[in-house]
Order: C-alpha cells, then sequence, then structure tokens
C-alpha cells in the first residue's frame, strides 16, 4: 500500500530577554549550576511569579510576523508533571486561552509554495537541566534554566515529508532571527524541536496513530529522524503490526528511534488556571505598538534584494537565510555596483571560507569593506580573478586589507601589452606542433596558450589582454 506522512511540529523557542519569565533571574548562558536561582524559580513555598513584559512583547512580534491573531485575552495554567529539574512539580504554560492562533508562514518545496498553519503560539516557563555522570549511576540537577522564558509554536499536521519538516523549521529560525527575539541556538538548546509523525494510506482522509519524536538538535537530525520513523511504521503496518502513541528519542550516531514513553495526552497533565496570575489582557495599542517595532522579514527581504540588485530568487534567498549575511552583501554591495559579482563571492569564496573554519559571518574574518575594496581591485584591472583569489587567503590569515597584500606581495597585474606580447611569442615558439594543431582546426587549443602565459606571468598578465593577442598572433 502505498501510505503518506502527516507531519506537525511543536518548536521551542528560548526567548532573548535579560530575565526569567516570572522572576529577575538572568537567563545568561554558562554560568556555574546553581547560580541563576531565586526562591521563585525554585519553586519555594509562599513565592508569587510576577510576569515579564518583554516575554509577551516578543511572543505578539513572533505572531504578527507569522500571521496570527493576537488574542485579547490569555492565561497562564499549571501543567502537572513530576520530573527531577522541575523544582514546583508543574510547569506554567498556557493552554485554553494562548497568545497567539491561527497563523500561518510560506514554505518553498519542490512543486512551489507550500503554506504550512500554525495553530498556537504561547508562552512558558523551561525547566532545569539533568546532567547524567559518565561513570556513576548518578545525575545532578543544574537549575539555572529554570524559568527561562520559552515560546512554544505549534504548527498544524500540514508537512508531508521530512524535507518540508526542514524547511518549515528554517522559516521559523529565520524569522526568530530577524525579529531579534531569540538566538535561536541549537547547540544551547535555544531552539529545540519536537515532532508528531503519523502514516496514512493515501487518500485517506483520518491520521493515523501518531509517535512523537524527541532529541533532534539540527536541522538534518529533524530530517534524518522522520525519514527514519516513515520507514519504520510503514514497514510495521505492511506486516500487519499496530503504531502505538508513544514518545521515541531520536540516536543520531545509529541514525533510529528508541522508545521512551507511552505518549502524555491534554488531561494527563491536569491542566488548571495558574491562581497566582492573572490573565493578561492585549489590547489593540499594545498590539500595534509591537507592530510599529517589526524589522523587515526575511519574505520581504528577499523580494527586495532580488529587485534592487537584480538577483535571481534562489540566489536572493540563499542570502536572505541568515539576516547577518544579508546585512553583509547588502554592505559589501553599497560600496562595490557589480553586484553579481559581489553575490558569487559571498555565496563562493567567502561562504566556503566560513565552511572550512566552522563559523558564522558574525564571526568572519574579512569585512564587507575589504571584500568590496579587493572586487573594485578586480574591477579596475589592478589584479585579475585569479590573483585576487590569492589575496582573499591571504586576507584571512593576515587581516591585511587587499591593497596591501596587493603592494607588498607584487601581485599588481600586467596590463603592458608589450610585457605581455613578449611572453605570447616565447610560448607560441616553445610549442610549434599545437601552434600547428590549432591553424589546422583545434581552436580548442586557445585554453593551453593561455594557460601556459599566465603560468610564465605567475598569473599576473591581463587575461582579456592575454586572449587578444594569442588569437591576433595565431591569426597571422
Amino acid at each position: 500500500m502505498d501510505y503518506e506522512a502527516v507531519i506537525g511540529l511543536e518548536v521551542h523557542a528560548q526567548l532573548s530577554t535579560l530575565s526569567k519569565i516570572f522572576c529577575g533571574c538572568s537567563t545568561k548562558f554558562g554560568a556555574p549550576p546553581n547560580t541563576h536561582t531565586c526562591p521563585v524559580c525554585l519553586g519555594m513555598p509562599g513565592v508569587l511569579p510576577v510576569l515579564n513584559k518583554k516575554a509577551v512583547d516578543f511572543a505578539i512580534r513572533m505572531g504578527l510576523a507569522t500571521n496570527c491573531s493576537i488574542s485579547p485575552k490569555c492565561r497562564f495554567a499549571r501543567k502537572n508533571y513530576f520530573y527531577p529539574d522541575l523544582p514546583k512539580g508543574y510547569q506554567i504554560s498556557q493552554y485554553e486561552l494562548p497568545l497567539c492562533e491561527h497563523g500561518w508562514v510560506e514554505i518553498e518545496t519542490a512543486s512551489g509554495k507550500k503554506r504550512i498553519g500554525i495553530t498556537r503560539i504561547h508562552l512558558e516557563e523551561d525547566a532545569g537541566k539533568l546532567i547524567h555522570d559518565p561513570y556513576r549511576p548518578v545525575s545532578r540537577v543544574d537549575l539555572n534554566r529554570a524559568g527561562t522564558p520559552l515560546m512554544e509554536i505549534v504548527s498544524e499536521p500540514d508537512m508531508r515529508t521530512p524535507e518540508e519538516a526542514g524547511a518549515y523549521l528554517r522559516v521559523l529560525h529565520a524569522i526568530l532571527r530577524y525579529l531579534d527575539i531569540s538566538d535561536a541556538n541549537m547547540e544551547e538548546g535555544n531552539f529545540r524541536c519536537d515532532a508528531n509523525i503519523s502514516i496514512r494510506p493515501k487518500g485517506q482522509e483520518e491520521f493515523g496513530t501518531r509517535a512523537e519524536l524527541k532529541n533532534m538538535n539540527s536541522f538534518r537530525n529533524v530530517e534524518r529522524a522522520l525519514a527514519y520513523e516513515i520507514e519504520r511504521q510503514t514497514i510495521l503496518l505492511e506486516e500487519g503490526g499496530q503504531v502505538i502513541q508513544e514518545t521515541r528519542l531520536y540516536d543520531a550516531a545509529a541514525n533510529r528511534t528508541h522508545p521512551m514513553r507511552g505518549k502524555e495526552d491534554a488531561h494527563d497533565y491536569r491542566y488548571f488556571p495558574d491562581p497566582d496570575l492573572v490573565p493578561v489582557m492585549v489590547d489593540e495599542a499594545w498590539i500595534e505598538e509591537q507592530r510599529q517595532a517589526l524589522p523587515e522579514l526575511p519574505g520581504q527581504r528577499r523580494a527586495r534584494l532580488a529587485d534592487q540588485y537584480g538577483l535571481a530568487q534562489d540566489d536572493a534567498a540563499f542570502l536572505c537565510t541568515a539576516r547577518e549575511t544579508a546585512d553583509y552583501f547588502e554592505q559589501c554591495a553599497g560600496m562595490c555596483q557589480n553586484y553579481k559579482a559581489v553575490f558569487n563571492w559571498v555565496s563562493g569564496e567567502l561562504t566556503a571560507l566560513l565552511n572550512a573554519r566552522n563559523l558564522n559571518i558574525a564571526q568572519c574574518p574579512i569585512s564587507a569593506t575589504d571584500l568590496a575594496e579587493l572586487l573594485k581591485l578586480i574591477e579596475n584591472g589592478t589584479i585579475s580573478g585569479k590573483i585576487a583569489k590569492t589575496v582573499f587567503e591571504k586576507m584571512a590569515v593576515s587581516g591585511q586589507s587587499p591593497a596591501q597584500i596587493v603592494k607588498e606581495s607584487g601581485l599588481v597585474q600586467v596590463t603592458d601589452s608589450a610585457v605581455i606580447e613578449k611572453a605570447v611569442d616565447e610560448v607560441l615558439a616553445a610549442h610549434p606542433e599545437e601552434v600547428a594543431a590549432y591553424k589546422g582546426g583545434k581552436k580548442k587549443l586557445m585554453g593551453f596558450f593561455v594557460g601556459k602565459i599566465m603560468q610564465k606571468t605567475q598569473g599576473k598578465a591581463n587575461p582579456n589582454l592575454v586572449n587578444q593577442l594569442v588569437s591576433a598572433k595565431l591569426e597571422q
């Protein structure tokens, strides 16, 4: 039987507030264990939570950026469960009255644009962290993270392939970074995803039994985990078995999922309104204030870059994946008007350099100003494109400007026709058989001659002038 997957994602993004959601403790990452805590986030008897307004501001912005309706009234609830890193024995979250509902984002698929619905966006507090001793059967609890503000974004079950799920996550990640409300750092756990997945025969409306997948710490691992789970559930059904509702952990090293526990439903958590927190009333003035704070979003910027700089849609989409990459491109393009060359270097040499060093563009050793200067040296004929790559490599190591490197290394392009003509004559004289073959019709040998001349001039000869002179000599 031909099956299709039904995928919904629950994304948790840690908000970039300075303090926690219900107390004044710092949210800074990397502090010694249990130093960013107080009686409120430790759940001591008699303490009262106080809502951090900035967290609500950020969630409203995300709701507006994802086409959600902002609820005029939202309420916090207690989600009851026991776990060693949950000091109160419950998590403050939102249930029946979330802050944002009924939104959507668009993703790019092989068959075009597709709209993915967003069921709700709500606020909640994070739990602490268990640190497992690798040598003894002991776990330690670090409660620094307990109480940090999380925004949970729950999608509709609109995705059908792992690739669509990956595209959706990348769109959300980009929006969060553009809004500057979360650094969305997956390595630090600031952008986490749980996936609900079931399969059903194609054409069937009713959903199959779903499994929830956890422990996926990269876009790629989300896609791999979903692909594995689709295959697992398909084999299970084809062999006459049944999929059971459960939570499964993904093992990236083995590329497989393992059962963790039975899947809880809402009633298992015994939600009820938190008696210590009043409902939050959101008026139009508050919503409008946050609307005015919205920056240019990834989709808007993609359209503008394509129009303003004459870029292909795919090229503009590449730049807009990360706000910092688009910023770098625009800064460079402001100083060098050869926009296609700027894009080619940003997407080519610069991206390769960052990947090789495992850096993001904010850590780039070559500034946009220096890259623009390098491109101007190519444009005005001071250096060739080939020499520029050598200069670029030296810039990445030394931090010097391209002009300094060109001057100190003697890399200025040779444009003296007499000097180049001498090199042409010497190369043609040294290869009489190739000259005869060229004149006999083997025109592809032009590349051979140009290569030899560039080698002879240490890559400094102007390539256009070399081609002109070789062509003229061979046609005599």
